[in-house]
């Protein structure tokens, strides 16, 4: 009953959030804002991340390659279906519920423990728009950001297969060329956007119904997390199934 109840109360939040819109002029500064903030200042580590887990990618396929008959351009096919279908959307992303849903839980946590979202209430602002809406603007931009992912990652394979002596560049392009389907690039992109969503709205619903003071703000950013992370998973099995099942 406790979890229909919280996905009838996320379900209204997000109905809320698109009510009763803020001014344009207001919106824009928090947009860009929030664009600074969830997107441009996540692309250090998810560009590190990328890169190494692309070249694990590549080592660990090339080391069970161990039938000389098996054509070494399967380390570049490996690494590029590895990538472009789970890695660059779905690890990605729970990195992102790691280090962008903390700090929406807590920072709409922190106000509400502060009561400035009661004062945002009084001066007449749909304060869930206010808070929300820019959040979820921002992480549309999501897509680009898995896009890098997925290229870092790639080349982080070839660096590691060429300069491991795994295969030849030439060897791992080719893979990455072979039987490509256009796509899983697509699916990908489908697959982000709805973990943007749940990323820019699961942390938001955990910190603005957060009671208690500032050490409740921290238990909240925890329990955000596992269950972002948990809607997501869910969500990569669901979508997966209807797009490529």
């Amino acid at each position: 009953m406790n979890y229909l109840t919280s996905i009838g109360s996320y379900a209204i939040m997000v109905r809320e959030v698109f009510r009763k819109p803020t001014k344009w002029g207001i919106m824009k500064s928090l947009i860009l804002k929030e664009i600074d903030e969830l997107i441009y200042g996540s692309m250090g580590i998810i560009i590190f991340i990328s890169f190494f887990i692309g070249g694990v990618v590549a080592i660990q396929t090339a080391l069970n390659i161990t039938s000389p008959f098996i054509p070494r351009n399967l380390i570049g096919f490996a690494t590029r279906q590895s990538v472009i279908l789970e890695f660059a959307p779905t690890f990605t992303s729970i990195i992102m519920a790691g280090k962008v849903g903390s700090y929406i839980t807590s920072s709409i946590g922190t106000m509400r423990v502060t009561e400035q979202i009661d004062a945002l209430e009084i001066m007449g602002v749909n304060s869930l728009n206010y808070l929300v809406f820019p959040k979820i603007v921002a992480m549309m931009l999501y897509p680009f950001v898995i896009a890098i992912a997925m290229y870092i990652g790639i080349f982080g394979g070839w660096v590691a297969g060429v300069f491991g002596g795994f295969s030849s560049s030439a060897d791992f392009v080719e893979g990455i060329q072979l039987d490509f389907i256009p796509f899983h690039v697509t699916y990908s992109f489908i697959k982000s956007i709805v973990f943007a969503f749940i990323i820019a709205t699961v942390p938001s619903y955990h910190g603005y119904y957060m009671k208690g003071g500032a050490l409740e703000v921290g238990k909240a950013s925890t329990v955000s997390f596992v269950w972002t992370s948990v809607v997501i998973i869910l969500l990569n099995y669901v979508l997966t199934q209807l797009m490529l099942g």
